[in-house]
């Protein structure tokens, strides 16, 4: 499944990133490709809105906690939402001591800021989700999801 949305400001970045919500089932684990400020967290934002996770205003990047995570609900049923950022960390033994494959449990969806930098993240990923600008504040958001196709 790949499907393309356009945004032309933070407040669409964020209803888009509650339709997106609406696509995703878990176990899942998507990467966040864009550049700084693209406006991944702002994305995340919407997506914690929609599973009812939390206050979209209370979402903020995890570059220096690492990981965010969110309890929520997706159609009636509990839903974690772990939202990382691994733009600090250099090596894969560094991202090792995340123990990111235990966070893939049954109600998990995991999205991973920059997980592109890592080929165990790569190989583990369902998915993309890349932001790129179109100029201004308008952006391309595209959900990229393979085996969703089948």
């Amino acid at each position: 499944m790949t499907r393309v949305f356009e945004s032309a400001s933070d407040e669409q970045t964020r209803a888009i990133g509650g339709e997106i919500a609406g696509l995703l089932r878990p176990p899942l684990l998507l990467i966040l490709t864009g550049d700084l400020g693209a406006g991944k967290t702002t994305l995340v934002k919407g997506v914690v809105a929609a599973l009812n996770a939390g206050d979209e205003e209370a979402v903020t990047s995890p570059t220096f906690t690492l990981v965010h995570a969110y309890e929520g609900l997706q159609d009636g049923r509990p839903v974690r939402l772990m939202h990382l950022d691994v733009y600090r960390l250099e090596s894969e033994r560094q991202l090792a001591t995340l123990g990111l494959a235990e966070l893939m449990v049954d109600d998990a969806l995991v999205l991973v800021e920059w997980g592109e930098k890592f080929a165990s993240v790569t190989e583990m990923a369902d998915g993309v989700i890349r932001i790129e600008s179109l100029g201004a504040d308008r952006r391309r958001i595209t959900l990229s999801m393979p085996e969703a196709d089948a």
